[in-house]
């Protein structure tokens, strides 16, 4: 019955159809429930998922406005610009890079940092 010193239940059908029953009737909550019987809230959803009675479960609402819905566009429409500014500045930094190491083969430096020293371009 112990397993390191934890008490494992077990429930039997009825008790878990009587739970979901009075869950259906509304006369207590399911956190009520909960203290009284002394059941995990967690035991209780699976019992809910078992049992398919998906109309017991916690829902999540979320109303917006207008204001906040056009607000949440923009936002997202500013954040893809943005990135396609970073993802543009990296690409010109890389060509830079590239431009610098072209220059630095053909003027016989034998790396990018030694022309960086001579023409005093901080790396």
């Amino acid at each position: 019955m112990y397993r390191n010193d934890k008490v494992i239940r077990r429930y039997n059908e009825p008790f878990k159809l009587k739970i979901l029953a009075e869950l259906t009737t509304g006369k207590h909550t399911k956190s009520e429930l909960c203290k009284l019987y002394s059941i995990a809230p967690t035991t209780v959803n699976v019992w809910i998922k078992k049992y398919n009675r998906k109309d017991l479960m916690n829902t999540r609402v979320k109303v917006e406005t207008k204001d906040e819905i056009s607000r949440i566009k923009a936002l997202q429409k500013e954040v893809e610009q943005l990135k396609k500014l970073l993802l543009k500045k990296d690409l010109d930094a890389m060509v830079q890079d590239c431009y610098l190491e072209v220059a630095a083969e053909d003027l016989g430096y034998r790396s990018v940092n030694e022309l960086k020293k001579k023409l005093s371009i901080k790396p």
